[in-house]
């Protein structure tokens, strides 16, 4: 289906507005227990029933990911946590973690990745591991997502390709089949809507049926971006900002999402089928900044929860 339909998509045209504000509907978005000091009132930036991640970066206390988890939850946001495997020493320290997010801040739903370091502290390495240890299942969770590689990790495939990627998505579809909890894919960020297409075509010919929520980096200046484009191995979609830096007229100006979400949102569009279901934003230029450009874009309606 996805080669029937191949030409009828290539010939997609910027949307309207309507598209991309329906395309926004329901996004999510990420901090860390530093950044989301800095912000005085959610209620001030964020709709209600904006989803926000919590992302654990290694050295950071559980005290922290927790009372952070409770201040979002209190706010009346759901709060999905990152339960990163590399730096979860063993089953006991997961087994807690689970229990002090539920008892503090009611969690039910988590972000289960590898994680950013090269070597794993304790029993776990993997995201699969994770879910093989039932513990999230016993806990009642109620969603539980996993990494998306739109351009492939090198960490999991160190000579390229995607053979190790593809081959833990089909092991995450399976585990779908056995699991009481909603699964997703939330993904890394990137440039250029059209590997992204491709990807997810990719996915659905190959039988990966895991709703995809879109990771797409927040307005930021374009030397943070590509700082972190690097960084976080970004594939071909880098030269889209390369390209840009190129040109001296808009070297100084903040960059914006609007071109490869406006083309994702006509894509959907005209594909309803297409298997990205939201837009998760990781707020690199500031979650302020990030709030503003999806409420001026009319993501969830444009409104924060404090508005009149």
């Amino acid at each position: 289906m996805a080669l029937l339909n191949f030409k009828k998509r290539e010939k997609t045209v910027a949307p309207a507005s309507g598209q991309l504000e329906a395309f926004l509907q329901g996004y999510s978005i990420e901090v860390m227990p530093r950044t989301a000091e800095k912000v005085e009132n959610f209620r001030d930036l964020l709709p209600t029933g904006t989803r926000v991640y919590i992302a654990h970066i290694e050295g950071t206390p559980i005290e922290d990911m927790v009372a952070t988890a409770k201040r979002l939850a209190t706010d009346g946001y759901p709060v999905m946590p990152h339960f990163p495997a590399r730096i979860i020493k063993d089953k006991a320290t997961l087994t807690d973690w689970i229990a002090r997010y539920q008892g503090e801040a009611g969690v039910d739903q988590a972000l289960l990745l590898a994680g950013g370091v090269a070597e794993p502290h304790g029993d776990f390495e993997s995201s699969m591991q994770l879910l093989e240890s039932g513990e999230f299942d016993r806990a009642g969770f109620k969603r539980l997502h996993v990494a998306g590689h739109p351009e492939g990790n090198k960490d999991i495939d160190p000579k390229g390709g995607m053979q190790n990627v593809m081959d833990a998505l089909r092991w995450k579809q399976k585990f779908n089949e056995t699991t009481d909890a909603e699964m997703a894919l939330a993904t890394q960020f990137a440039f250029d809507a059209k590997p992204i297409i491709k990807w997810a075509d990719d996915l659905a010919a190959a039988g990966i049926t895991l709703p995809i929520h879109i990771g797409i980096a927040g307005p930021a200046k374009l030397q943070t971006l590509i700082k972190f484009a690097i960084a976080c191995g970004v594939g071909p979609s880098l030269k889209v900002l390369q390209k840009r830096a190129m040109d001296v007229t808009k070297l100084l100006l903040p960059y914006e999402p609007n071109d490869v979400l406006n083309e994702l949102a006509a894509h959907k569009a005209a594909n309803p089928d297409f298997n990205i279901e939201k837009v998760h934003f990781f707020p690199l230029g500031g979650i302020k900044a990030n709030a503003n450009w999806a409420i001026e874009n009319g993501g969830d309606a444009g409104k924060p929860a404090n508005a009149s």
